[in-house]
This record gives structure tokens, sequence and C-alpha cells, in this order.
């Protein structure tokens, strides 16, 4: 299987066949460890026109992801390793539910599926997590409906210090 960079963030695999090793997943956490976002993925579906999108992901703890929702979609999380917690938000932004996961080892999730839309976050706790996403295709930016009750991403820090506060309010230790 060969894999080829779309950007520092977004890998592609090809092939007819794709599987992963040990070693791809190294791969991953090294190119999350590595980006300024902290963040990377393998993409195992052809294209982005693909009606089902399957990826491994990798963030970074520190990673800011701002919360979201995709109207009309389904999304299903497989942790492979590391800790994470996923935040469901109530349309005004109040907290709905935290869904803590992890590998088999963590005695937490390791599986969920949302299969309505609901704004949400993931909050990575351990220096990389690595978890398989998947979606219905194709993608398009314009399905990702970002909550305005969130900061936006950018170099004020505003999004950064509004994550470090749901941290603590959702995760033992922050």
């Amino acid at each position: 299987m060969n894999i080829r960079a779309i950007n520092p963030e977004v890998y592609q695999a090809e092939g007819p066949v794709v599987w992963a090793t040990k070693d791809n997943i190294e791969f991953l956490k090294a190119r999350a460890l590595e980006n300024p976002r902290g963040r990377a993925r393998l993409c195992a579906h052809p294209n982005s026109e693909d009606s089902l999108h399957e990826m491994l992901v990798a963030l970074r703890s520190d990673t800011i992801i701002r919360p979201h929702l995709h109207p009309n979609n389904v999304e299903s999380v497989h942790m492979i390793e590391g800790l994470m917690t996923v935040v469901h938000f109530n349309e005004d932004g109040s907290l709905n539910e935290a869904v803590a996961m992890g590998d088999l080892q963590s005695g937490r999730a390791i599986y969920y599926r949302m299969t309505r839309p609901l704004y949400h976050a993931w909050l990575p706790e351990t220096e990389v997590m690595v978890c398989q996403e998947v979606t219905r295709g194709p993608f398009n930016r314009a399905n990702t409906v970002l909550a305005a009750w969130a900061p936006a991403e950018g170099p004020d820090g505003k999004l950064k210090e509004y994550l470090t506060s749901l941290r603590a309010k959702v995760l033992k230790n922050p």
C-alpha cells in the first residue's frame, strides 16, 4: 500500500485494498506531533467524492478543534490508542454529555456512533491519540456548521482559552 501526502495534515492511502499496520499508526502520530495544528489523518477512502469516508486520525493533546456539527450526517469513532473525551453540546452551547473514550486497556468506551447532528468537540487527553473515524461522503466543507457560541480559531487564542476552560469542566485531570 502506498501513502501519498495531500497536505501536512492529510495523507491518502492508495490501492484497491487498504490496510493499516503499527508502522502506519506511528507515522500518523509522528506527523501529528510535528504538525503546527497537532493533527494528521490517513484517508482509506479513494477520494473526497466517495460515499463512505473512513479515516485513521491522530490528534496531539493540545490540538484545537472548534465545536461543530454535521447536518444530515452520521459519525462513528473507534479508538485505537490513547485517550480522549467527546463532548456533546446543546444548541445554546451548554454541555449535553461527555463520553470518555480510550483503547481496550483503558476501561473506557472504545466506540461511539452519533446518529443525529449534535455540536461536538474532541478533547485529546494523551500526548497523541489515534482513532478510526467513519462518516458519510462526499466531503464538502460547507457541510460543517461551526458553533456560533464558540470562539473562532485564530491568533487571538480565544478558542484555546475556551477549550482549556472546557477541559477543566469536563476532564478530571485537564
